[in-house]
């Protein structure tokens, strides 16, 4: 059985990284879509990260298929796309604030279904209130948008908002498919190239189908789609399952809702992002929440250190 242990300075560091990196994504896909559809950019992201993880494997012999693994990854790889679709589309029509916001609301409907799956996964009552915390949030982030300047907006981006919402369910389904499933003793770069392939097809078949195989090859359109395939799909991916194989995934869990939290501010004050009264405390109140699921045993350790 591996023992983990508790966050050092180094990881600690590096979880203060990926949260950057990842609530960065949605505005370098929003910044370069004038060049290059969000759509198109997350499908080559998929393709080219799969080819990278695929030589990973490669130099270290390990198998792409097995005959126990490959129903669970289908599945997986589909929700898996089906997240990244979602917020391809949710970007066209919301910001990147809000996207990143109601994407990371995964946390919420995953602790929400392992409850039900999972007898050692029930819901303790801090994470209940964080909960109702977040459902609250979110009531509070899709009201108060009828301001004279947005108005006429307002349809678009509720179903861009939706879209975004959607992005986070299907998040949650993916990582509710891997616990519950022989992906949950497969390798990790198993598991995640199944979806980086799955997601690929998907999304490029969907991008073509919709027309959005625009691509303008800037110098933003190309250091956007690099930082997407090599730092986010790539390193940051391998980094996080390294840390969650050495690290107590709880502790791992509370550096996660940072990510939102540097998701809006970067879209503030990157893309020049309004952000109404309404979204800033549903958005508090949602991200409270995520703490609240997600660290509720570092929380209860701290306080029984008081």
């Amino acid at each position: 059985m591996t023992i983990r242990r508790s966050l050092d300075a180094q990881a600690m560091a590096t979880m203060l990284l990926l949260c950057m990196i990842w609530g960065g994504q949605q505005i370098t896909l929003k910044l370069s879509a004038p060049d290059i559809t969000p759509t198109f950019q997350i499908g080559l992201r998929s393709l080219f990260a799969a080819v990278l993880v695929g030589l990973v494997m490669y130099f270290r012999r390990e198998v792409f298929i097995t005959v126990s693994t490959w129903r669970a990854g289908l599945w997986a790889g589909f929700f898996f796309g089906l997240e990244f679709l979602l917020v391809g589309e949710a970007l066209h029509y919301t910001t990147a604030s809000h996207t990143v916001v109601f994407l990371y609301t995964a946390p919420i409907f995953v602790a929400l279904a392992l409850h039900w799956y999972i007898p050692t996964e029930r819901l303790h009552p801090l994470q209940w209130l964080g909960i109702s915390c977040a459902f609250v949030g979110l009531a509070l982030a899709f009201l108060g948008k009828s301001s004279p300047n947005t108005s006429a907006q307002l349809p678009y981006q509720l179903w861009g908002d939706l879209l975004a919402l959607g992005s986070g369910l299907s998040w949650a389904a993916t990582t509710v498919t891997i616990r519950c499933s022989v992906l949950a003793q497969a390798p990790t770069t198993q598991t995640l190239q199944y979806q980086l392939i799955i997601s690929a097809i998907m999304i490029l078949s969907m991008a073509g189908l919709l027309g959005q195989w625009h691509f303008n090859p800037s110098p933003i359109a190309i250091s956007s789609l690099l930082f997407q395939v090599i730092i986010v799909s790539f390193f940051s991916y391998l980094a996080w399952f390294a840390l969650l194989k050495k690290y107590i995934v709880s502790q791992l869990g509370v550096f996660s809702f940072m990510t939102p939290l540097f998701g809006v501010i970067a879209g503030v004050l990157i893309l020049n992002e309004p952000l109404e009264a309404n979204f800033i405390f549903g958005a508090l109140l949602v991200i409270i929440g995520i703490l609240l699921v997600s660290g509720k045993n570092w929380l209860l350790t701290q306080w029984a250190k008081q």
